[in-house]
C-alpha cells in the first residue's frame, strides 16, 4: 500500500464517521482506541498528559474499506490497530515525512515492535520499551470458589477520598508515575481514572477491601481497570469477587465485550483473572522515542 492510502484529519467526529465502524467491528482487540477517542472527542482534544500539538487520526483505506487506524494525542502518544511488518514501515516514513515526532508509540506486540523499529529506521530515534501487557477477554464468567465474605457496592461522592487514595497505591504498585504526578497535582479528573465507575468489595461490616472500576460502553466494549486491593488484605480472594462483581455489571448493562489488561510479571493476577472466566487475546507493547538532541553549535 502506498502512502497516499493514509487519510490524515484533525477532525474527530470525521475520523469516526469514516472509521468508527472498523474500530467497532473488533472492540475487544481496539478497545484503547475506542476509549482514547471517546475521550479526546467528549473533552475537545484535551490529553491527560497536555501538550501543544494538535491531535491527529488516521486511516488507512483500500478497497474501499478501513484496513488499519492509528491516532496521536497532543501529548504524543501514538495508537496504532494491528498493522503488517511493510505497512508499518510506509506509515513511519510518511509521518517522519510530514515532521510528526510521537513521544512513544503503544500497538499489539508485533505492531509495535515493527513500528518501533521503522521509526529509528526513518528519524534515528531509539525505541525503548516502557510497557508490556497481557489483554484478556470474558468467555463465561466463573464466580470465585469460594466465594470470600461480603458484597459489591457501587462507590459514591463520600467514597471519593479512598478511590483517590487506593488509585494512588495502584499506580506506585505499577510504576505509574504520570498518573502519581495528576493525582498528587490534584488534577484526578484529567488522570485516567476520572471517568472510571469504580465498585468496592465490603466485608459484612460494611469496611471496603477491595477495589475495581470500569470504563462506560464503547462500541459494546467495556474495560476493567484498575483493580486493586492493599497488600495486608491480599490472598483472601476479595479482588477476584470484585472484577467478577464488575465484571457482570457491564454484561447486565449491554456489553458485548469485557476485557482487562495483567502485566505478565504478576502471575498471580492472571491466573486469578483465567479463573474467573477470562481467555487471553494477544499481548500489547510499548516504546518510548529518545531523540538525539541536535549537536551544539561553536565558534564563529
Amino acid at each position: 500500500m502506498r502512502p497516499d492510502d493514509w487519510h490524515l484529519t484533525e477532525d474527530v467526529d470525521d475520523f469516526l464517521a469514516r472509521a468508527g465502524d472498523f474500530l467497532r467491528s473488533r472492540p475487544a482487540l481496539h478497545n484503547t482506541p475506542l476509549t482514547d477517542i471517546e475521550k479526546l472527542r467528549t473533552r475537545g482534544g484535551a490529553d491527560a498528559h497536555g501538550g501543544a500539538e494538535a491531535i491527529v487520526f488516521g486511516r488507512l483505506e483500500s478497497g474501499g474499506e478501513v484496513r488499519a487506524v492509528f491516532y496521536r494525542t497532543p501529548g504524543g502518544r501514538l495508537g496504532l490497530t494491528p498493522l503488517p511488518a511493510e505497512q508499518t514501515d510506509t506509515l513511519a516514513a510518511h509521518l517522519a515525512g510530514l515532521g510528526h515526532a510521537p513521544s512513544h508509540v503503544i500497538a499489539d506486540h508485533d505492531t509495535a515492535t515493527a513500528f518501533a523499529k521503522a521509526w529509528q529506521r526513518h528519524t534515528g530515534a531509539a525505541p525503548v520499551p516502557f510497557w508490556g501487557t497481557h489483554l484478556y477477554r470474558l468467555g463465561t464468567l466463573a464466580p470465585p470458589q469460594p466465594r470470600p465474605e461480603g458484597r459489591g457496592r457501587a462507590v459514591g461522592e463520600r467514597d471519593r477520598e479512598q478511590v483517590v487514595r487506593w488509585c494512588r497505591e495502584f499506580c506506585v504498585d505499577v510504576g505509574e508515575q504520570s498518573s502519581i504526578d495528576l493525582i498528587d497535582a490534584g488534577s484526578w479528573a484529567d488522570s485516567r481514572f476520572g471517568d472510571r465507575h469504580f465498585t468496592f468489595w465490603e466485608t459484612g461490616d460494611g469496611t471496603p477491601v477491595s477495589m475495581a472500576a470500569a470504563t462506560s460502553i464503547v462500541g459494546g466494549m467495556v474495560r476493567v481497570d484498575p483493580v486493586y486491593t492493599p497488600a495486608h488484605l491480599r490472598g483472601r480472594g476479595y479482588a477476584g469477587a470484585v472484577t467478577v462483581e464488575v465484571s457482570r455489571a457491564a454484561l447486565t448493562a449491554g456489553a458485548t465485550d469485557v476485557v482487562l489488561f495483567a502485566d505478565p510479571a504478576n502471575p498471580t493476577s492472571n491466573a486469578l483473572y483465567q479463573r474467573i472466566g477470562y481467555v487471553h487475546v494477544t499481548d500489547f507493547t510499548g516504546y518510548r522515542f529518545s531523540y538525539r538532541a541536535p549537536a551544539a553549535i561553536t565558534g564563529p
